[in-house]
């Protein structure tokens, strides 16, 4: 067995626990009276046998990789319950602003018109990022025209009444083929972060297309049309490789980009490269499971992302991450910037943000 198709394989089986529903049970250590930040040699500290229940929902993006990540966690802690839930970024965000869950996955970052929700209902974040991910541009296997794509054939095909309805609308020499057109629903990050990148605006999109908040209906249509097209995260590209067709992307170079782990770190597979991210609610952490849970999220992510499809920060960048959860430092420092790589941002002055006080290490003492 070849190793991307084992990789596939270990992501599929927690993908399957989330289609399914089922709660996943994650880890902590022993009860000290509030978890200590992780030691500075980046590993997570463990604070003992805890219980209780860690809520999480969002990005359809983001929501495998914490589903991943608290896999991981339960094998090491079983005493906590983590759920993962999938119902967009836009979606988690109204359940995390109106401090429904303890922690938000979200693939592109808060607005300010969220902040300003999270404030009015008391609720302060700590915004982590916790991997990059490219989006990526599919078709059927069976498509034997299509080579590339540039941003302005994709403006011309998304943008808000297009009229390009068959494939030989988009470039000439293309057949008359019907295009049918899938995408993620309008509570998704990833239909925001496109349809800002591609055409020009946030939301921004023709609304004749098939859209879903399950990244597998959308594999499901196009795998079963010849003239389909959609977009989605590159993790979840990776993870059903073999049933379609990727397409590379003419964007900022002028060349024709594939979206590789390679090029969506070193940033060659631009506009369609981001950073994803956890919210984390501040009021949750005067419960030491999600103290716990987030101190693992951190210090395991990495790892975790690489084995799973997604592209893990740098190490400079997951320092800086680390630091800030350390620091429980509140605010954004991602909304409304833009071309700025994650080292770049976290090295500037956040948005609306202020250092909380540390959490006591386990014999009280301030770290």
């Amino acid at each position: 067995m070849s190793k991307s198709t084992s990789q596939r394989g270990w992501l599929n089986g927690i993908l399957a626990a989330l289609v399914a529903g089922l709660m996943l049970v994650a880890c902590a250590p022993p009860p000290p009276d509030t978890a200590s930040a992780p030691a500075a040699t980046g590993a997570a500290q463990p604070v003992g046998d805890l219980t209780g229940e860690v809520r999480i929902d969002g990005s359809s993006t983001v929501g495998p990789l914490s589903a991943a990540v608290a896999e991981e966690f339960r094998g090491a802690q079983p005493g906590i319950n983590v759920s993962v839930g999938i119902s967009g970024t836009g979606g988690g965000m109204k359940k995390f602003v109106a401090g429904e869950i303890d922690i938000v996955d979200a693939s592109r970052p808060i607005k300010d018109s969220e902040i300003a929700l999270a404030k009015e209902h008391g609720i302060e974040f700590i915004e982590l990022p916790v991997a990059f991910d490219g989006l990526a541009i599919v078709v059927s296997t069976q498509n034997t025209w299509v080579d590339q794509l540039s941003i302005a054939e994709l403006k011309r095909i998304w943008e808000p009444n297009s009229q390009v309805k068959n494939w030989s609308d988009v470039r000439p020499g293309f057949p008359n083929e019907p295009l049918k057109l899938y995408g993620p629903g309008t509570d998704s990050g990833t239909f925001e972060y496109f349809t800002e990148q591609v055409c020009g605006e946030a939301g921004a999109s023709r609304v004749d297309y098939t859209p879903s908040e399950d990244d597998n209906a959308l594999v499901k249509g196009v795998e079963g049309d010849k003239g389909a097209l959609a977009y989605f995260g590159h993790a979840y590209y990776e993870e059903n490789a073999d049933k379609l067709k990727l397409v590379p992307v003419v964007g900022d170079s002028g060349e024709p980009v594939l979206p590789t782990k390679e090029t969506i770190a070193d940033g060659s597979y631009k506009p369609l490269s981001r950073p994803l991210f956890i919210y984390v609610a501040t009021p949750a952490l005067d419960r030491p499971e999600v103290v716990e849970f987030v101190n693992y999220y951190v210090h395991q992510v990495g790892g975790v992302a690489a084995h799973a499809g997604y592209v893990a920060l740098p190490e400079t960048a997951q320092a800086l991450v680390v630091a800030r959860w350390d620091a429980r430092t509140h605010g954004s420092a991602f909304s409304g910037v833009h071309d700025q790589t994650v080292e770049a941002v976290l090295g500037g002055s956040p948005i609306d943000a202020a250092p909380a006080e540390a959490a006591p290490a386990a014999d009280g003492s301030a770290e």
